[in-house]
């Protein structure tokens, strides 16, 4: 198998970084690039009806900006060729469309425990990428 390009999942924490080292590993390896991408998601319809934004205030796609700015910086002495996408939507959605769109060969995203409201609010990200993603995907804890 040969990966050629590879998206990855991005929030500036310990298991994403982890996720972005171990793919930019696998990109040196295959001279592969990287598409690293982070995710702002939308608030309800029914909470942009109140008088808030599109988007979560603590949350906003601009946070997520500085994500990918941090994962560049990661990635600054590294030979990977990387680019750097803001997503909009539910996270897994969003990383699968992205792949899709972009024919990527592989997908890489971090995984830890969540807690167990989280989980039943958001479901778990690498579940839903592992189970509607058309190419590879890479789970990293």
């Amino acid at each position: 198998m040969t990966w050629k390009k590879i998206v990855v999942g991005y929030e500036r924490n310990h298991v994403s970084a982890h996720a972005l080292e171990r793919a930019a590993e696998i990109a040196q390896a295959e001279h592969a690039s990287l598409i690293v991408t982070s995710i702002a998601r939308p608030l309800p319809v029914a909470a942009t009806s109140h008088g808030l934004g599109p988007f979560d205030p603590a949350d906003p796609p601009e946070a997520h900006r500085a994500d990918l700015e941090h994962a560049r910086e990661l990635l600054e002495n590294t030979d990977v060729s990387a680019e750097y996408e803001v997503e909009v939507g539910d996270p897994a959605d969003a990383i699968v469309a992205l792949a899709d769109r972009r024919e990527a060969d592989l997908i890489v995203v971090g995984t830890h425990e969540r807690r167990f409201l989280d989980r039943l609010l958001h479901g778990s990200v690498s579940d839903s990428v592992t189970r509607h993603a058309h190419c590879d995907v890479l789970i990293v804890h």
